[in-house]
């Protein structure tokens, strides 16, 4: 059919078609060319493959940056921590000077008094016609000394990490060593055995000696006869009562 525009200006309206789309209706469509059922369900499981891989993708991506985050803050933490550290290993070698150098310290203040006491008590019991000819130590002698010998040989072995443990068992034993008692021996000789008896006796009653005892006694023929003895016996700390303290001042110009 032939149109023939006889108005001049005139514009030829074009027919304008609306064409909608329908997931629904391409797909029945699709579904009525294609006829084989194998060929649906491959492509059906290559769509549902692409989903999941897409899927476990966008979470993979997300776990990854979350860690990644995650061993940022730990490198951080971790860096400072090691300083932290390192300042707390500085403070306990001091702690173990400090402590072992207090220790030093009352060791030697809390002895330096044993043995005059000692001695003042076994001059005290000493009964009539008695005489002494030797008073010595027995048990190990505890010092500073020997603490810091042992130190110097640890340290010379290539311990160069300060083990607090060690450290405060040595400074442990210099406390020990001032409360724990002191075992000596007592050689003399008598010409009264009741003497002895007395001797024994008054030594145990003395608030710095315990644990007397009559280890070897031989009687001495001479000009008189004589009994010489050897006592085993061992120093103790008294109770506070029993001392008397006495703070001492001293001016200082």
């Amino acid at each position: 059919m032939i149109e023939i525009n006889l108005l001049p200006g005139a514009t030829r309206k074009a027919k304008r078609t609306q064409s909608s789309f329908s997931a629904g209706a391409a797909f029945a469509a699709v579904s009525t060319r294609i006829k084989n059922p194998y060929l649906i369900g491959m492509i059906a499981t290559i769509v549902i493959a692409l989903a999941t891989v897409g899927t476990l993708y966008a979470t993979q991506a997300s776990r990854q940056a979350e860690l990644d985050q995650r061993l940022d803050v730990a490198v951080h933490d971790s860096a400072h921590m090691a300083g932290m550290l390192k300042a707390r290993s500085r403070a306990e070698a001091a702690r173990d000077s400090v402590y072992m150098q207090v220790a030093i310290i009352k060791s030697i203040d809390d002895s330096r008094f044993k043995w005059p006491h000692l001695l003042e008590e076994i001059n005290l019991a000493l009964p009539p016609y008695t005489w002494l000819t030797e008073v010595s130590q027995t048990s190990e002698v505890t010092t500073a000394a020997s603490v810091t010998d042992t130190t110097k040989k640890g340290a010379d072995n290539g311990n160069k990490k300060t083990d607090a443990k060690k450290n405060k068992a040595r400074a442990d034993s210099l406390f020990n060593g001032v409360t724990a008692g002191t075992k000596f021996r007592i050689v003399g000789q008598t010409v009264d055995i009741q003497a002895l008896t007395l001797f024994m006796k008054n030594l145990e009653g003395s608030p710095f000696i315990k644990n007397v005892q009559l280890t070897h006694s031989d009687l001495v023929s001479g000009q008189h006869d004589v009994t010489q003895f050897e006592l085993a016996a061992e120093s103790e700390v008294p109770p506070d009562a029993v001392l008397q303290k006495n703070p001492l001042s001293i001016a200082v110009r």
